[in-house]
């Protein structure tokens, strides 16, 4: 697959409370923040939040389904947590190349993840190898 730096692609998903209990479920992460209603509106959030991870499990599949596409491993991906989503939100991840490794079939991507407000939520950079 020939990537050109610019390229890009996007996944939107809106965030349900089922999402969140089966992402708790499956990785073992009942933090209250999450869950419970009543210990959630005493936090700094005023109410649950999805796990972070959920969101940013968004752009493992942009990157595994649409750019670069199928087989892609990733090497390394870094994430800033810039701000909450809520059960309810629609998550939009979005990848653009940065660099194409003209030796290596490796490829480096800017990600981004935002809310319907276009407001930012996640921020990083993955590495990754391209089959």
């Amino acid at each position: 697959m020939a990537l050109q730096v610019g390229e890009t692609a996007a996944l939107s998903k809106t965030i349900t409370d089922d999402d969140i209990h089966t992402f708790a479920d499956l990785v073992g992460d009942h933090n209250p923040v999450h869950l419970d209603d009543e210990f959630a509106r005493t936090t700094r959030f005023g109410r649950r939040i999805a796990h972070g991870m959920l969101s940013a499990s968004l752009i493992s599949a942009l990157l595994a389904n649409e750019l670069p596409g199928q087989g892609t491993v990733y090497l390394s991906q870094s994430l800033r947590f810039v701000a909450p989503v809520f059960p309810g939100d629609t998550v939009t991840a979005r990848v653009t190349v940065t660099k194409v490794r003209e030796d290596k079939p490796i490829v480096t991507l800017e990600t981004v993840c935002t809310n319907q407000r276009d407001e930012t939520l996640i921020k990083g950079e993955a590495v990754v190898l391209i089959a």
